[in-house]
């Protein structure tokens, strides 16, 4: 059976599809193969992170993690157009039993991106630029540390990693701009900047003083300061009265403990996308991504291997009476 979307590759029937996107149920190492060479302009996706207690979707560990992944690498790199980028959120874990940090997330960095011989046939990525999601909203894990012994600061930020095929990707920030601070639209409006030399070494031109229609965001990006140009990812992802939410309770499906934010992808779709091409999230969730996509007309396919969490994600979608 081939794909009504995509009808190049050929598939067994989507749990669901939509007018932009299909949802295929799964194990992504099996599924990314059917996907061709150089198809796929843009991968996004947050997979399960290393952690000392298993969670209900499933978790490597911080020793496995590295190797585990590699697989998964493989296939997103075969896949991505050569202009392509792949978005990577993944969080850290503490090594057990002491108040200090796995570096399993920096392993997998180096594993992606160091130079790699013929004979080790893994794929090597580009580090095109690293961002932070700052979550005011996480818990004060591990709370040994933090609440009883009270030896550690709460932790709320993750890592956020920009891999590239080459060193040009294809983007446009031109697409993402923010509002310019109350500061420097007064500058705008008088048409004076102190230019010249700073003692940084940095010269600042006349055409600092250009409306270019917005602030080009930093990689530490604004959400709920949207009206400032603050240079933060500021984003809880515990809504518990947003429509899908509301959908799953009166469905009586399970939601996903660990719901991607619908700004991140919406902030990467807008940066590294145009309209009707394709996204790929191999561990989708909740499939926030592929919603964001259908709202932004791109075409997507999300892969996820729990059932449940697919049938919950139709519910973006779909009323649960619907077939």
């Amino acid at each position: 059976m081939t794909s009504r979307l995509f009808p190049q590759i050929e598939i067994v029937k989507p749990f669901y599809s939509t007018d932009f996107g299909e949802a295929w149920y799964g194990d992504a190492k099996s599924l990314l193969k059917l996907l061709p060479d150089n198809s796929v302009d843009l991968v996004i996706t947050s997979p399960p992170y290393a952690l000392l207690h298993k969670k209900s979707y499933g978790n490597e560990d911080g020793e496995t993690y590295v190797r585990w992944f590699r697989p998964f690498a493989k296939e997103i790199f075969r896949i991505l157009k050569n202009e392509g980028s792949f978005i990577l959120n993944i969080g850290g874990f503490w090594n057990e039993g002491v108040p200090t940090k796995s570096l399993y997330q920096y392993k997998l960095l180096l594993d992606l991106c160091e130079p790699v011989t013929k004979s080790q046939k893994r794929a090597r990525f580009n580090l095109a630029q690293e961002f932070f999601w700052f979550n005011p909203a996480k818990m004060p894990n591990p709370v040994q540390w933090v609440n009883v012994e009270r030896v550690r600061v709460k932790e709320a930020v993750e890592h956020i990693w920009w891999f590239s095929k080459t060193d040009r990707p294809k983007a446009n920030t031109k697409n993402i701009l923010t509002p310019y601070s109350e500061s420097m639209k007064k500058l705008i409006k008088r048409g004076t900047y102190n230019f010249g030399s700073r003692p940084s070494g940095w010269n600042v031109g006349k055409t600092w003083n250009i409306d270019n229609g917005g602030a080009i965001p930093p990689n530490f990006l604004p959400v709920e300061l949207a009206d400032q140009p603050t240079n933060a990812i500021i984003e809880s992802n515990t809504s518990s009265n947003d429509e899908f939410r509301r959908k799953c309770r009166e469905a009586g499906e399970s939601l996903h403990p660990a719901c991607f934010p619908p700004y991140i992808p919406a902030f990467f779709i807008k940066l590294l996308t145009d309209e009707n091409d394709l996204v790929v999230d191999p561990f989708s969730g909740s499939n926030t991504t592929g919603r964001i996509a259908e709202d932004l007309k791109r075409k997507w396919i999300s892969v996820e291997s729990c059932e449940q969490y697919m049938r919950a994600s139709k519910l973006r979608w779909f009323d649960n009476e619907d077939t």
